[in-house]
């Protein structure tokens, strides 16, 4: 399995009380590469989990990989943060709908159904999502 890894999937996976653990090891455990990620979403699941060794951890045994710079899309960051503006998207998610067109094969991994169903890559298509069950 590929993807692209959000915020509340990595939280998941290193908080074994979060009620998506079981969710997220089990994707984790399908993995055929690392998923890739961006450096906004490291920072929000640092300070969710409260500890960047964790974060290191998962770079180190190579489940996540940062394959996004920002300074090299920021018009297309900027034109999602104008189209989006009435969601109030985090820099994250926009960080993430671009990472989705530079990487079209690679669905989302996300508990954010909600956001990640509206947001649209290339102006109109939809992003191929992974959640937990409803």
């Amino acid at each position: 399995m590929i993807g692209i890894a959000d915020t509340g999937f990595l939280v998941a996976f290193v908080s074994s009380n979060d009620e998506h653990n079981g969710w997220a090891k089990n994707i984790a455990e399908q993995l055929t590469e690392p998923l890739l990620t961006c450096e906004a979403v490291l920072a929000e699941t640092a300070f969710h989990v409260g500890n960047c060794s964790r974060i290191f951890n998962l770079l180190n045994d190579r489940i996540i990989a940062v394959a996004f710079d920002c300074n090299k899309h920021l018009p297309q960051l900027e034109e999602l943060a104008s189209r989006y503006a009435d969601r109030k998207p985090d820099f994250a998610d926009l960080c993430l709908i671009r990472m989705s067109e530079l990487f079209p094969k690679h669905p989302v991994i996300t508990i954010d159904r909600e956001d990640f169903r509206i947001y649209r890559r290339n102006k109109r298509d939809m992003i191929p999502l992974i959640c937990p069950p409803e």
